[in-house]
């Protein structure tokens, strides 16, 4: 297991890794896209919108007490899931800490082999997304 993953993502890792099955791991991640929290419609602007997207995927992040806060929205119930795994996974730690996380534990959780070639693709480009809008939003603070 990677020590180096945020407690929440780790606990998201080992919750996948006990549906053994691709049905319920799909049925989890739907799970989760339906528990995000509403995404005001005004933040879905251009610079929100995540690059290389099948689906529309719209992500912000905010910085306070050196943690970061991201929400987001998918119109896609798969592409939101993964969305929502990465903001519950990643919520509450340093721009530092998701900076240097690599995607890696996408495998760990089973679901690169469910996934689609162009929504493997979606989600490393989310998690780069994530991770740059970490820092800009730590950057945007410190100016």
């Amino acid at each position: 297991m990677n020590d180096t993953l945020p407690p929440a993502l780790a606990k998201i890792v080992k919750r996948f890794q006990r549906a053994t099955e691709p049905k319920r791991r799909y049925e989890q991640l739907i799970w989760y896209g339906q528990k995000l929290p509403e995404f005001p419609d005004s933040e879905k602007t251009p610079e929100n919108k995540v690059p290389g997207c099948v689906s529309q995927v719209f992500v912000t992040a905010s910085f306070n007490d050196n943690q970061v806060t991201f929400q987001g929205d998918s119109d896609s119930q798969l592409t939101k899931g993964l969305l929502a795994l990465l903001i519950e996974g990643l919520n509450g730690s340093t721009p530092t800490e998701i900076a240097q996380l690599t995607p890696d534990f996408i495998q760990e959780t089973g679901l690169n082999v469910s996934l689609t070639p162009s929504r493997a693709n979606g989600f490393y480009n989310i998690f780069t997304t994530m991770q740059k809008k970490a820092l800009q939003s730590q950057e945007s603070v410190s100016n």
